[in-house]
């Protein structure tokens, strides 16, 4: 009987989220910047455009705060023997606290907004266009900070689309006070605040969904686990394949484990060898646990339950 992995632990570094931590945290500081100027001039307006804006904010410093966090206990939290995958799971467990963060704000300001349908309040045009601009600013900035991460990782997508929001929430909060200044259309205000909340919650359940999906131990979007058994049992020596397993660890890690029933006759090493280098090649699967086994050890396989 044969035993291998692709490799023999899983490397530190190995997450796609551990190679954007300075653009985290760049993102961060940026962010924690403007959230301060934008509620302090959103309550002293009473804008509620500026003050969903800020409230989407507040969501960036968090959802960016937490992104770091959970890079950092992936990276310097190595596997144990309590602990065999690290911290690696801290990294989707970031992203769908953020998708809850970004769900109660959304749900707060289109409360809010329809609390003020009634008697808007009215607010000074210049300020909230001024604080608005540089919102922008700042959140097209650190949009391009993350942008190529969130194809990568995740965690970054989180991030990512906290950011996003972010970004369309300070082009709403100016059209608003672009209005507000050459109208004085009192209900552009809130009116914006809602296309803001509305705009954000299909995204979230998105995200929540996706890291629900690893979670859950879903096999990872992109690979085919029907295909990937066939590739397998086409190996030269394999006469049966099951209780094949694919999932994803963290965003790019995808792990599996399979059985590979071989013959009497069979080269255990050199079938472990072509599985491994198949998972790896055609399917970047290098963290891979396969045992090869004879006809007469698979028997008991078939007697479990699940």
């Amino acid at each position: 009987m044969g035993h291998g992995h692709g490799h023999g632990h899983l490397p530190q570094t190995g997450s796609a989220s551990g190679r954007y931590v300075a653009s985290l945290a760049a993102a961060l500081a940026i962010g924690a910047v403007v959230m301060v100027v934008q509620f302090a001039v959103g309550f002293a307006t009473s804008s509620l455009a500026l003050i969903s804006d800020a409230a989407h904010m507040v969501t960036d410093v968090l959802g960016i705060g937490m992104a770091l966090v959970a890079v950092q206990l992936a990276r310097r939290s190595g596997p144990t023997f309590s602990r065999t995958f690290g911290m690696y799971r801290a990294e989707v467990l970031a992203p769908l606290a953020n998708a809850v963060l970004l769900f109660g704000v959304a749900g707060y300001v289109c409360y809010e907004a329809i609390g003020r349908i009634a008697d808007p309040p009215e607010v000074p045009g210049l300020p909230v266009l001024l604080v608005a601009t540089v919102g922008l600013a700042a959140n097209v900035v650190a949009f391009l900070l993350l942008r190529r991460g969130a194809d990568e990782s995740l965690n970054v997508r989180g991030a990512y689309l906290e950011v996003l929001a972010d970004l369309i929430g300070s082009v709403g909060v100016l059209l608003s006070a672009v209005i507000t200044l050459t109208t004085g259309w009192r209900y552009a205000d809130p009116l914006v605040g809602v296309a803001i909340g509305l705009w954000v919650l299909p995204r979230t359940v998105v995200l929540a969904r996706r890291a629900l999906r690893i979670l859950f131990q879903h096999a990872p979007a992109g690979l085919d686990v029907a295909e990937i058994d066939t590739a397998l049992r086409a190996l030269p020596g394999v006469e049966d394949v099951h209780d094949l397993h694919v999932w994803t660890l963290t965003s790019g890690m995808e792990v599996a484990s399979a059985h590979l029933t071989v013959g009497a006759e069979a080269d255990t090493a050199g079938v472990l060898a072509s599985a491994q280098r198949l998972l790896s090649t055609d399917y970047a699967i290098d963290h891979a646990t396969l045992q090869v086994e004879p006809t007469e050890s698979a028997h008991r396989c078939a007697q479990l339950t699940w």
